[in-house]
């Protein structure tokens, strides 16, 4: 299996963020993507390849255009108003303000484009959010050109970002992005598969009208786990994406038993939709030490996610979503890769 990766993530580091009353050092950090990369190549999963430059014009289908235009402004305008560090937002226009005046000052911004505090921006922050997205993109191409399945190493992730909105260490959603760009070139069904443990609730909000991209998570419950307000397992869908929207939201301490019965239906019911392609939401914070999710996966489960994914007969893309820098991080995302790969060949 081919993987896509920029060593310009990088840039993306240093960050704060915000979480649990605290302002402290971000967890979504440059080691997580060096640690998967190694693996790939310790594994000798196939080869490694750069990103082809792509303009933002596939951004635009799924996000507003005033949001990704705002993106590469953000660090200027904050160095602009005399500060460094992370650029955090602090106020956001929640129920009973205007959310549809657009403010100008960068602290207004911040807000006014986001959901929480997690989404800080430094000096290499956008370099690293349009790497990730070039990223996504050339592994699409690989899979439409004739790839059984291709890994999107990407960093940022970008399952938490919705079509005007950042949060969650998200910026530009590239699951959403290379889903739509997929229809764009003549699928006429995507199944995004999200297995990260948190929910992700921008891909959701990107496609919860439409019955063209069908939307599956299996995710922390948002009873007591972040993002909190989506992810019910009631949220089937509107209009014409009724019934093309599935959560499975499950409770802290979930075992590998529980969370794969999920997996096992959601699997039926994606293979019951017949998609041109899958697109999956690789996320491995569902690791039992991973430092801010509660389920109780084991390093022996992910190649049993892999294979299972392979049983839909697919073509496939991994696209790199959450899981944290623990060791393990490498051993279980490439654990999925060569689960499938193994099932592949039989």
């Amino acid at each position: 299996m081919k993987t896509v990766f920029s060593p310009l993530h990088a840039g993306h580091s240093g960050t704060m963020e915000l979480i649990s009353g605290a302002i402290v050092p971000g967890f979504e950090k440059p080691s997580r993507a060096e640690i998967i990369r190694a693996r790939v190549e310790s594994e000798k999963l196939g080869p490694i390849l750069p990103p082809a430059a792509h303009d933002l014009a596939a951004a635009r289908r799924v996000h507003r255009a005033d949001y990704i235009d705002f993106l590469p402004t953000v660090y200027p305008e904050w160095e602009a108003s005399g500060r460094t560090g992370s650029a955090i937002p602090f106020t956001w226009p929640t129920r009973g303000l205007r959310g549809d005046v657009r403010p100008q000052t960068i602290d207004a911004l911040l807000g006014f484009y986001s959901f929480d505090g997690g989404a800080p921006f430094v000096k290499g922050t956008w370099e690293a959010i349009k790497s990730s997205y070039e990223v996504a993109l050339t592994a699409a191409a690989l899979v439409k050109n004739g790839e059984r399945a291709a890994f999107a190493l990407c960093r940022p992730p970008g399952h938490h970002a919705g079509d005007a909105f950042m949060g969650g260490y998200c910026y530009i959603n590239n699951a959403a992005v290379v889903a739509q760009w997929y229809r764009d070139q003549g699928a006429a069904r995507v199944s995004i598969l999200d297995v990260d443990y948190h929910h992700g609730n921008g891909t959701q909000q990107i496609f919860y009208a439409r019955g063209d991209v069908q939307v599956l998570n299996l995710h922390g419950d948002p009873m007591t786990e972040y993002p909190f307000f989506l992810g019910h397992a009631d949220e089937k869908g509107e209009g014409a994406g009724e019934g093309f929207n599935l959560n499975y939201p499950m409770p802290f301490g979930t075992s590998f038993e529980t969370w794969n019965a999920a997996l096992e239906d959601a699997c039926s019911k994606l293979a019951a939709y017949r998609p041109d392609v899958v697109v999956v939401s690789l996320g491995v914070d569902t690791f039992e030490k991973d430092p801010i999710s509660q389920f109780k996966l084991k390093s022996e489960d992910y190649p049993r996610i892999g294979r299972r994914i392979a049983a839909l007969g697919l073509p496939t893309l991994f696209v790199m979503e959450g899981g944290y820098a623990v060791e393990e991080i490498g051993i279980n995302a490439v654990g999925v890769l060569t689960g499938f790969e193994d099932a592949v060949r039989g």
